[in-house]
């Protein structure tokens, strides 16, 4: 990808929408400048001890006094605003640093204190419009991208992926050993694939989207894969394996079967065993998943190969009705995701 090339966007109701809203501050920041209002982009550069966001979450301040996202989970938003309105007015960037106390960190939810910095950058005067645009646009395309900015001086740049693949690999952004780069991660948005529009999707889905997950449901079958039954989610009526080849798996994405059919899971689950897919879950019965371990060696798979898939898929918590398997699903992903899984 050529950062210098790419071409100018605006966010769309679509786009706005695969994102859930702690994770479109830069769509809502380029949109809120575009619309005229001003807007601000505040971001946790580092935090100590117990702070209540991690590094590189982000706020978005309109010039109307508007906010979008979330830096500290409420106790020292309020004062983020007021320095980002002053910022704005300034055409200026500025770090602030916060200290959470025991108290503050109580009212929170957290057990200790902490410290926090966020950096404030303008749209337009500060954090360049055009590099703004690029962003947004590699976001909306999937495309890995890293922003690098000096504390200092305010000056930032996007930079190709690969000149920091290990922050990308582990999805961390962070200040560098000079102590004034500061780089934040752009992954792509991570993507939870289910196949079988049932019971237990539908209590999953919610879920996975509330965690940040762009959901696409695969049935071919229409009165299980209805809007009724799955509101605002993207719904494919296609046979898995066509479904499949259109949406494309990769080191973001999530499949969860959840049929029992192997004419219907099977597909899908030999095409992520291909794919960099990070984490792969199918619901059934331990005898269920010896036989697909069948079908998968009959298919070609080796042991590496199959062992990546989870079944019975979630975690052993006891669950028993549909919103419980669900949370055991997320909660198995989750883990997956961030390297805890046994």
């Amino acid at each position: 990808m050529t950062i210098a090339g790419m071409t100018s966007g605006t966010l769309s109701n679509a786009a706005e929408g695969s994102l859930s809203r702690f994770d479109a501050a830069p769509e809502l920041a380029l949109a809120w400048h575009r619309a005229g209002q001003g807007a601000v982009l505040c971001t946790v550069v580092q935090t100590w001890g117990s702070a209540p966001r991690r590094t590189g979450s982000q706020l978005v301040v309109g010039g109307d006094g508007r906010i979008e996202g979330s830096v500290s989970g409420g106790c020292v938003e309020g004062a983020v605003v007021v320095e980002a309105q002053d910022a704005l007015a300034q055409g200026c960037h500025k770090l602030l640093e916060f200290g959470v106390s025991d108290g503050d960190a109580f009212a929170v939810g957290l057990a200790c204190g902490g410290t926090i910095k966020v950096l404030l950058e303008p749209v337009g005067s500060v954090l360049k419009e055009e590099t703004l645009d690029a962003l947004v646009t590699a976001r909306r395309e999937r495309e890995a991208v890293a922003y690098e900015v000096s504390l200092k001086s305010g000056k930032g740049r996007l930079v190709e992926a690969g000149a920091y693949p290990e922050r990308l690999r582990m999805d961390r952004s962070g200040v560098e050993e000079d102590g004034n780069t500061f780089v934040a991660v752009h992954n792509p948005p991570l993507r939870l694939i289910v196949v079988g529009a049932v019971h237990i999707a539908q209590a999953l889905v919610p879920m996975a989207q509330i965690a940040g997950y762009d959901p696409v449901v695969i049935e071919p079958r229409a009165a299980f894969g209805s809007e009724e039954r799955f509101p605002g989610v993207r719904i494919l009526e296609d046979w898995p394996d066509d479904a499949v080849a259109q949406i494309g798996f990769d080191s973001r994405c999530a499949l969860v079967l959840l049929t029992h059919d192997p004419k219907l899971d099977d597909p899908a689950l030999m095409a992520a065993l291909r794919s960099e897919c990070f984490y792969i879950g199918a619901l059934g019965s331990k005898r269920t998943h010896g036989q697909r371990r069948e079908r998968m060696i009959e298919a070609g798979f080796g042991t590496a190969d199959i062992a990546r898939i989870h079944g019975p898929v979630g975690l052993d918590i006891g669950a028993a009705s549909p919103s419980e398997i669900a949370v055991s699903i997320l909660a198995e992903i989750t883990a997956v995701l961030r390297g805890k899984a046994e």
